[in-house]
Formats: C-alpha cells, structure tokens, sequence
C-alpha cells in the first residue's frame, strides 16, 4: 500500500465531488505517496437506469481480480492543480456516461446479481513520488519493478465480489518527480470486459479534450435472459481462484512490425520440400466437411501467439512428454454472435478459446504447424461455439478457474486492437506507455497490448515461474524476434 497522508484540499469540482471523508494515515511502504483521496459522483440527475443484471459471461468474474490498467504520460505544461481539477470534473461527467461504474453490486432474494446504478461514487486519488522518475518504470531489457507498479493503482488485489460494498471503480493520479504522470483505472471485472475498460478510458480522455463521446450500449442482450445464478453461502464471496503470492516474473516483450511480419510469413509459408505434409494440409485446408477447417491465412497475432505458445512450453523442462499444454486466448463475443452485439455493448461479453496439443507435439513440429492449429481452433469460434459455452455454463454455474494449476498453460488475455494509446489523449500529449497491477497474474498469464508506434508492433506483458523465465530469455529461437521499442532507446 502507498503511504496515505491527511487530505489536502482540492479544486471545487461543483456537484460531482461528495463530502470528504477522513483518510487514515498508514506506515509509507513505497515511494508513492498518496496525497488525497476525493469522492466523486456522476455529473447531473440521478441515474434513470435503474438494475443491470450480470450476464453468464459477467458472473464467473466475480472471483477475478479488478482490472488494473493504466498509462504514462509525459509531464503537462499547465499547473498540476489545473489538471487535478480537470481530470476531477471530466471524471463527473463520464460516469453520467456510465452510470453503471459509479453503482455498487447487489445480490436479490432470487441470488440474481445485479449492477445497482445508484450513484453511489468513486473515488480518485491523487498521489506524488518525488524520488521516482519515468526511467525508473520503462527499463529496456528487464523486468518490470513491480514493487513500484502496484503502488500506481488503487484498490489492490480487490475481488470483483466486494463491489457489493466497495466502488466499482477507483482512480489514481500519480505525479513523478520528472513530471511526468501516471493515470490508473481500476475496475471490477464482473462489471466490465477489456473493451468496456478501454472505452471508458476514451470517452474520459476524450471529454478532457472536449470531444464528443460514444454512447456505451446497457441493452442485456448477450445472454441477458438467462436465469442461473451463482450462490454463495453466508454471502461470503469467493476468492480468486490461484495462488496471488506464487512467485513470478513480468517483463513487457516488443515484437516490431517486421519480426510480426515474419513470423506471419512462417506461420503461412506452404513448402514444396514439405512433400506429403503439405499435399495432406492442403486437402484440409479446403475440405469443407473437415471441423478444423483452416479458413484463411493465420493472422499476425495467431502467429505471435503460437511462437510464444512454443517457446513457453520448450522453457518449462519440468513437462512431461505426453502432457497437454494449453493455449487460452480471450475472444471478443461481440461480433462472433448471429446477430451480433453493438460494438459498444456494457459489460463481459468475453469468453475463453482453448487450443490444446502435448509438449511432444509442440516440440516435433513447427511454428506452422502450431499456428494452424491455433487458426483452426479460433475459426470454429462463432455463433454455435458461445452458445454451446454458456448453455455448458448456465447448466453448472461457477466461477472462471482462472490459473494455471497443470504448469502447462499460457492464457493471452488483452488485446493488441485496444485503443490503449488511440484516442487517450488527456489534452498535453499521447501516451508514453502501458503498464498494469499485480491484478490477475499468474505463472503463464499474458496480456497483449498495441505498440506505441501504431505501425502493427506489439508489447506482451508475460508473467511466468522465475525458472521458466530465465530459460525463455536464453531461447534464441525466441529472443531474435524481441527488440527494444524506439521511444525507449
């Protein structure tokens, strides 16, 4: 926890900042300082929304982790207390926007869980760390300080549950000592998907702007009807489903445009030396009654995905063989329904693609191989496929087994399409850089994020076992597609 001194007063932020509330002062644990702590409502009339339920895709959240993300930003050229005062009432007027963030969770009598839209607020911190400076957080070629990264975000390691009596939203404003800035978004993951999150964000940064926002869609119509609900006794809510404190490493890897691109050309390459392999693909490839159809050319991220899939599983020397590895990629259900979903539709509309083979197979075969098989598993994923998932799930009701309990599984979450630097402008400049919590991680957990230069590179955060670390930074096969991104040099 960041060190919590006495509230200094802030700038009126009119109707959208509540009474405030005494701050407990806490031993400094860091180098971030926690300055004040404001309360802040939705802008306007109460909220006409009234009851969202949670969907089958928004209820196995509830034992996840709050999302935690955030951005640098290089250091504002008005007064911070101009900013403060900005970012306070901007912050009002988008969640009259999305009401929603600013409720609480409820459990009824028939267990149903609903998001109760009853502005009940936020909050938005506003800390300082003097001694730290943009170099200490984006060091080229190591891990991630993490010790330094929890501290940006409130709320840490808060379970989606507790939004029953916790805001499900908080907010932090970190000012380092070069002048640059942090701005860090907390939210509950029952309440919100990756793309819920980022079009938060947007609409926030746009409002600072003055630009007209994007109307998020409350409609309950991804599964909204269904009836399961998920019990849990005493209303004890549930805890996260792995081990939060097994130790792990994080590092951001960056994957250029040109080492996407080659990895692209691979993962499509058709060999004539290949001989029979690539007669027999070929017949699979366009026989339409095969079930693992390859509909297409494996995309750039399918192909950065089974390279890393790969050389994930080569690092863990302690898999056997013939056990099965598991490559998890989190799939947007938006489009993928007949019909589809508006692009701006509230809350978890997400679920979880597998794509499996043994360690055996992974090691005898190539990137080509593992991409198809990665291309396959994701072609299949349509209409029938989300379903057939959330019948399977209304059926046995549960909380998303989130981990890596076999040692075998990478899952990808994020993704490089997020408008992480697109559209998040504050008013003084892009972003520098994406960083997040301690929130969700775990041994194989990953998390794709855009490159900075908009130009197709991607960053992987990766968080793995410190020995299967150690052994991915000493594969050449994999390292020779990782550099260090320009704005960093």
């Amino acid at each position: 926890m960041a060190q919590m001194l006495p509230a200094m007063t802030m700038l009126d932020a009119a109707s959208a900042i509540m009474p405030k509330q005494p701050i407990c002062v806490e031993a400094p644990a860091s180098d971030i300082t926690v300055l004040s702590r404001q309360p802040v409502r939705p802008d306007g009339p109460p909220s006409a929304i009234g009851d969202l339920t949670l969907s089958v895709s928004d209820l196995p959240m509830l034992s996840c982790h709050y999302i935690q993300k955030g951005l640098f930003f290089p250091a504002p050229d008005v007064p911070m207390a101009s900013i403060v005062s900005l970012l306070v009432s901007t912050l009002s007027r988008a969640l009259a926007i999305f009401p929603a963030l600013a409720g609480r969770l409820v459990t009824l009598p028939d267990d149903r869980v609903v998001i109760r839209c009853n502005d009940a607020g936020v909050e938005f911190h506003h800390a300082v760390a003097p001694a730290l400076s943009l170099d200490d957080f984006l060091v080229p070629n190591a891990d991630v300080p993490t010790k330094l990264t929890k501290d940006l975000f409130p709320m840490d390691r808060t379970v989606s549950y507790d939004g029953h009596r916790r805001p499900l939203t908080s907010f932090q404003l970190t000012v380092l000592g070069d002048g640059a800035v942090f701005i860090g978004v907390v939210a509950n993951h029952a309440v919100v998907d990756g793309t819920s999150f980022w079009h938060f964000y947007n609409t926030w940064a746009g409002l600072c702007r003055g630009a007209s926002p994007k109307l998020p869609d409350f409609r309950r119509n991804f599964f909204g009807e269904s009836t399961a609900v998920l019990r849990f006794a005493g209303g004890v809510g549930p805890a996260v489903t792995f081990d939060p404190d097994a130790p792990v490493r994080e590092r951001i890897f960056h994957f250029s445009r040109d080492a996407i691109r080659e990895l692209k050309a691979t993962a499509n390459r058709r060999s004539p030396s290949a001989g029979q392999d690539a007669e027999v693909y070929g017949k699979m490839a366009h026989d339409p009654k095969n079930p693992q159809l390859v509909r297409g050319e494996v995309s750039s991220f399918q192909s950065l995905c089974a390279q890393i899939w790969i050389s994930t599983t080569r690092a863990r020397k302690r898999l056997a063989a013939d056990a099965t590895t598991t490559l998890r990629l989190a799939v947007n259900c938006r489009h993928r329904l007949r019909p589809a979903i508006s692009s701006a539709y509230f809350g978890n509309a997400i679920q979880s693609a597998p794509t499996t083979a043994t360690v055996a197979e992974l090691a005898s075969n190539d990137l080509r191989w593992a991409a198809s098989k990665l291309n396959a598993s994701l072609a299949v994923y349509g209409d029938d496929a989300i379903r057939g998932v959330a019948a399977a799930w209304q059926a046995a009701p549960r909380c998303f087994p989130l981990g890596n309990p076999d040692g075998a599984v990478v899952t990808m979450g994020s993704s490089n399409r997020f408008p992480m630097y697109e559209g998040n402008d504050f008013g003084w400049g892009r972003p520098l850089a994406v960083r997040s919590g301690r929130a969700n991680k775990f041994d194989g957990k990953m998390s794709a994020f855009p490159g900075r230069a908009g130009d197709g590179s991607v960053d992987i955060e990766v968080c793995l076992a410190p020995d299967t670390m150690a052994a991915l930074l000493r594969d050449e096969e994999f390292m020779q597609y990782v550099s260090c991104p320009s704005h960093l040099l």
